[in-house]
């Protein structure tokens, strides 16, 4: 009974681990999206504007030599969401990151420092199941704030709350 036991258990860990290695051959797929930052806050608020057709461009470069190992470009669809498809290739020696390239909002083009790329990991050993990698927000800044922006950064406990009266 106890050989049974083991022969099954050395089968299951045999077939979970046939099942990790087809796994790691699946493409990347890199998503995130584009906004304008309509209050200049220097992150989303509620009023902030998904930028349709924006371009968008993810670049590896090793990190040894700087040489770039990858270059996949795409846009935005009608939500702001962009979704890249990196071949299954391993890019645990490399830096990678998506750069916003081009606004498609004119008086919305301003870039942001620190909001105008994002770094992914793009390694199947990098103990992350899923082979979809989810980049943080790229964004621009508009050019004049929207009206009503103090009141929504006021709703997120950024501005004070002034009393009138006594």
């Amino acid at each position: 009974m106890a050989k049974s036991s083991q022969a099954l258990l050395i089968v299951a860990v045999c077939f979970i681990g046939l099942l990790g290695s087809t796994y790691s051959h699946e493409d990347f797929e890199v998503v995130g999206k584009v906004y304008c930052d309509t209050c200049r806050a220097m992150f989303e608020t509620p009023i902030s504007i998904d930028m349709v057709g924006a371009e968008v461009k993810l670049e590896c470069r090793s990190r040894e030599n700087g040489t770039i190992t990858a270059t996949i470009e795409g846009a935005t669809d009608d939500s702001g969401k962009y979704k890249l498809i990196v071949p299954a290739e391993n890019h645990e020696e490399d830096i990678c990151e998506v750069t916003v390239l081009k606004s498609t909002v004119p008086e919305c083009d301003e870039y942001v420092s620190g909001r105008d790329r994002a770094r992914v990991v793009l390694s199947h050993e990098s103990g992350l199941v899923s082979s979809i990698r989810i980049a943080n927000s790229l964004g621009f800044l508009k050019k004049v704030t929207l009206p009503e922006c103090p009141e929504v950064l006021k709703q997120l406990g950024l501005l004070p709350h002034v009393k009138v009266g006594l």
